[in-house]
């Protein structure tokens, strides 16, 4: 059992409280819902019909080899924009003020091939409290010995090359979700922080028979229906997920592992030095805040910092308060880190790969105290296209 972990309770605390307040005064003063509006309602539905559309023709059997492999492709592409759009705001509550609501979108998720179940348990509790503290945060233990995203794990010769052959092994994450990753973290004792060894019945019912449906309409069906070799259903499956787990690798990782991002370490006593809300700004980052594209396909991914201060808010809301948790975050003189587009953070992403892998070039981090303090100038942290 590890050492429990405990956030400093200091008064770096009234950040979170006074950014609170702010937010919440923009949806009281303009009568405002802080979950999903017309916009997202039609964005969520775009994704899921679209996807539903995706599947129906290619099962309609009416097409050759090529344009069906080019619509499985796509198909992965709207399973992963499922996730980042419909699953996610539902899973953290954030869709609806109703619980049933929430949880039937939240349940899309089954469309990626993933159990929500699990997900709530690795991505909203630890995660989201953890964020970034190795030993702790299982997203960054992304391919264990294989990629170096801890700067306490042991540097390993191959590691030298990681900022090369990591991207491609992204492509892998969405197989890897499918037939190992839920079964690996449901059966674990223990995931970071949180003890995950009692689960209700019921989970265990969902998460077989939702794998077992996943597998039989997607490989099942299509060998029973389409005039196709098994083995070309099964490229066309692989490069489905292929597509799927790129997208979903790369969002994921450009929140949190880019450079000015902060790998905090508790002291002895298990204390992390910061509040909760202080440790977020230095270990999220956000990417392309002013792409109307990013802000479409990634559900509000590309501001993170955004949704991990106010994950129950809807990410529809995310541009409209950025400014209120920016310009706060200036007053409270704390960091706000973003790339201004896609490729600068793809950059600064490889450039952290490189530094984890050579020796001494990055070490884990005990973000310390800072007197509390209030300034109209901007932090130097703010990352630069």
């Amino acid at each position: 059992m590890r050492t429990p972990l405990k956030f400093k309770d200091t008064n770096r605390s009234q950040f979170y409280s006074t950014v609170r307040k702010r937010v919440d005064a923009y949806f009281h003063d303009r009568a405002l819902s802080p979950h999903a509006n017309g916009a997202m309602w039609a964005k969520a539905s775009f994704f899921l019909v679209g996807y539903a559309l995706l599947y129906c023709l290619i099962m309609s059997n009416q097409f050759a080899l090529w344009p069906m492999l080019g619509m499985a492709i796509v198909l992965g592409m709207f399973a992963a924009f499922i996730g980042f759009n419909v699953s996610h705001d539902g899973l953290h509550g954030a869709f609806s003020s109703h619980s049933w609501v929430n949880r039937l979108l939240g349940n899309s998720f089954y469309l990626l091939g993933a159990n929500p179940y699990i997900w709530k348990i690795t991505h909203n509790v630890v995660h989201h409290t953890y964020t970034n503290i190795p030993g702790h945060d299982e997203d960054i233990d992304l391919a264990p010995g294989l990629v170096r995203l801890d700067p306490q794990e042991e540097l390993r010769p191959w590691h030298r090359y990681q900022q090369w052959y990591t991207f491609p092994l992204y492509a892998l994450a969405s197989l890897s979700w499918v037939f190992r990753k839920d079964y690996v973290k449901f059966f674990k004792s223990q995931i970071g922080h949180h003890d995950n060894s009692c689960h209700p019945r019921s989970e265990y019912i969902k998460l077989f028979v939702s794998k077992a449906t996943y597998y039989f309409f997607f490989l099942v069906l299509p060998f029973l229906v389409l005039d196709l070799a098994w083995w070309q259903i099964l490229i066309g499956f692989v490069l489905m997920h292929l597509a799927e787990g790129l997208v979903l690798g790369l969002v994921f990782q450009l929140a949190h592992a880019v450079e000015g991002t902060d790998f905090p370490l508790p002291n002895e006593q298990g204390d992390i030095q910061n509040a909760w809300a202080i440790h977020q700004m230095h270990t999220t980052a956000n990417f392309a805040p002013r792409s109307a594209m990013a802000a479409f396909l990634c559900g509000g991914l590309n501001r993170q910092i955004e949704h991990h201060l106010f994950p129950k808010v809807c990410h529809i809301h995310y541009p409209a308060i950025t400014n209120i948790v920016k310009e706060t975050a200036h007053e409270f003189g704390l960091p706000y880190l973003e790339n201004e587009s896609f490729g600068s953070a793809l950059s600064s992403h490889f450039r952290l790969l490189q530094k984890l892998g050579r020796q001494g070039e990055v070490a884990p981090v005990q973000v310390p105290v800072p007197a509390l303090t209030r300034t109209n100038h901007a932090p130097k942290r703010i990352l630069s296209s």
